[in-house]
């Protein structure tokens, strides 16, 4: 039975049955028929069924709920039970807001030092694809902003305040300046992130709240490509203070405070509710509550 939910939440995450099957590592008849056997076992048609997928029925909602409890419940006991023979192993899968990428570091080495048989994965995502990732069961935790947007049930573990410096040349014009507005950086040749992401939003409003109104001519989803345009000439970008100091470091560009308002945001883990926890995400859980108390957080 496990087997053939944990196929359906496949099939309802990926919306596709070659791709559903390809990530369950079966062919397409074999999860077809695993899935048909569901239904028949249920008594429950669960999927609308065409040329292609069309979606859950509402049963097949109702049900994925419960398929969802039941095959991560099925993976913490799987995992608790080899954490008492093998100690911390296994592939820790965790989804981050582009913004937060430069810190994930400070989490993930002391487990990877502590415990020889863990692999970490890291995605990059947005916000909401964070949370749609854990509640499918794709990603074990996500750190994203907590203060924000809403959250849900999700669990949530404070790790730092983000705050903002805008990103120049080091011969720009302002280069040479202690800080700058919101209102003054909104008239400056910007490039930002895409409007999806959260980041991009909260700074749409500070420069609203500023009486200003950014209209970048570059969008991006990734910050590698905001700070190569900076690092280029002629543009400035505004990124949350670890990342704008990452790429500061070789010299070549300058970071500057944006101020008026001096703004900061949340930054924590987020996972799923359901405990008990898996050995390694109670172990992250752990680690990011030290991060946060360090920060006065806790």
């Amino acid at each position: 039975m496990i087997d053939k939910l944990e196929m359906f939440v496949a099939l309802a995450n990926e919306r596709h049955f070659g791709r559903a099957a390809e990530r369950c590592g079966v062919t397409q008849p074999t999860l077809s028929a695993a899935i048909k056997q569901l239904e028949e076992s249920l008594g429950v048609q669960l999927v609308r069924r065409g040329s292609r997928f069309q979606g859950l029925t509402p049963e097949g909602a109702r049900a994925l709920d419960w398929a969802q409890r039941i095959v991560g419940d099925a993976r913490t006991m799987k995992a608790e039970l080899r954490a008492t023979r093998e100690g911390l192993s296994g592939n820790l899968r965790l989804a981050v807001v582009p913004t937060a990428l430069a810190m994930v570091d400070r989490l993930t080495r002391p487990l990877l030092d502590r415990h020889a048989g863990l692999q970490v994965t890291v995605y990059s995502r947005t916000s909401a694809e964070i949370r749609a990732m854990i509640d499918g069961l794709e990603a074990d935790a996500g750190i994203t902003y907590l203060d924000n947007e809403p959250l849900g049930r999700l669990t949530r573990v404070p790790l730092y305040e983000e705050r903002y410096l805008l990103l120049t040349h080091a011969g720009s014009d302002i280069a040479g300046r202690d800080g700058i507005t919101w209102a003054e950086a909104a008239s400056r040749p910007l490039c930002l992130l895409t409007p999806d992401m959260q980041n991009r939003r909260i700074l749409n409003q500070h420069m609203a709240d500023a009486g200003a109104e950014a209209a970048p001519r570059l969008a991006s989803n990734s910050v590698l490509v905001l700070a190569a345009h900076v690092r280029a000439g002629g543009w400035d970008t505004i990124l949350p203070h670890a990342t704008a100091e990452l790429f500061a470091g070789d010299g070549r560009l300058v970071a500057l405070p944006v101020v008026e308002p001096d703004a900061a945001h949340l930054m924590g883990l987020v996972a799923e509710p359901r405990e008990p926890h898996s050995p390694v995400l109670a172990a992250l859980i752990s680690a990011a509550e030290r991060i946060g108390r360090k920060a006065g957080l806790g």
